[in-house]
Parts: C-alpha cells; structure tokens; sequence
C-alpha cells in the first residue's frame, strides 16, 4: 500500500520550522494541496484546490525527504488530515525521519507522527479525539476574542500539551500587543512568532 499511495503536493522545500516549539528546528516541509476549512486569512489560498496539485507517490515523496538531508519532516497544508497519511509516515518513518503534521484537527488523524501541531480554526469544528493527541495547540490570533477562543480549546487537550498564541501576520503589530498582554497573567501560555517571515525564508 506504501507504494502505490500518492498525495497532491503543492510544494516541498528545505527550510527552518518557524513557528511553535520547533521554532529554528531545519526541516523539510511538504504541504499537501487541498482544503475544506478556508480560514479568510490563510496565506496559502493557493493550497486549497487539491487537483491544482500533481500527485506524487510515497516513494518519490521520501526521496525528496532522505535527499533534504533534513531530519525533521513538517506535513502540513492546506488541511493535511483530509487524507490517509499512514502510507506516507510509514515510508518517512522507514527512512528514519522525524515527523511532524500540522492540522486543524477537522479530520481524523491518521498515521504515525512524532509531534502533532493542533491549530483550530473557527471555520470548521475540531474533532474530540484531536485535542489527546496534540503535543502543543497553537491557535492564530486574528480578533481579540481570539485568545479567550484558544483558552477554551486548552481546556480539551492534555496536560503535557504546549499552549501557543500566534499572531497573524498582517495583524502582527496590534495582535503581538493583545498576545503579550494576555499572557502575562496565564502561566502555560507563550507566543509564537513565524520567525521564517522575519528572516525572509519560505
């Protein structure tokens, strides 16, 4: 099954993880084309037709990962978790790669993962079964209710789970103010830039 599957893939790329706990970790990003959240901020619109994708099977994909000589590998999207992803770690995995999936949790997640970045969106509902097996939940800060949102979503996940407010870029002056302020009084809680755009990395 590993061999034959394949994935629309938007693009595929060597760079630092920007955001999150990661944050500076070089990885491999694979962002896998299609979406059904539609988040009106997202700065990947472009990922969201998955048949504007060409398919790519699991071997073609590792290789790319394996040649990267990165360690660390990122799926993300789009809205990665619409497929089954176990064909996929399963061949990462055999190559002995870390791997990491970033998801809104509006899917069944599938596959083997190492880290798990839950990142709710108000646009689609995130299933129950998400929040157990998050390693940290980062949610974007668009409004300022946006942060009593995130607290609400903290309440789901389990105790180990790492907490993020992110701001979103084309708000990042006012929501960086909000955030700041916000955490000061909620012990957990830490902000999470995307360090790749202040650097001017993809």
């Amino acid at each position: 099954m590993t061999e034959t599957a394949s994935y629309p893939v938007m693009e595929a790329f060597a760079t630092v993880q920007g955001e999150g706990a990661f944050s500076g970790t070089p990885s491999w990003f694979i962002r896998l084309g299609g979406c059904d959240v539609g988040c009106v901020w997202c700065d990947v619109k472009e990922s969201w037709d998955a048949d504007a994708h060409p398919r790519h099977s699991v071997t073609d994909i590792v290789a790319a990962a394996v040649a990267s000589g990165r360690q660390t590998v990122v799926v993300t999207g789009g809205e990665p978790a619409m497929y089954d992803l176990l064909p996929l770690t399963n061949g990462l995995r055999s190559a002995g790669l870390q791997l990491h999936l970033e998801t809104s949790g509006a899917h069944p997640i599938t596959g083997s993962w190492d880290w798990v970045t839950l990142s709710p969106k108000k646009f689609k509902p995130t299933l129950p079964e998400a929040y157990q097996v998050a390693h940290e939940l980062k949610v974007v800060v668009f409004h300022r209710s946006d942060m009593d949102w995130a607290a609400e979503h903290a309440e789901h996940v389990t105790r180990d789970c790492l907490l993020f407010l992110q701001p979103e870029w084309d708000r990042r002056d006012d929501a960086t103010f909000w955030i700041l302020s916000w955490i000061a009084s909620r012990p957990g809680w830490r902000i999470s830039l995307q360090t790749h755009k202040y650097i001017g990395i993809p």
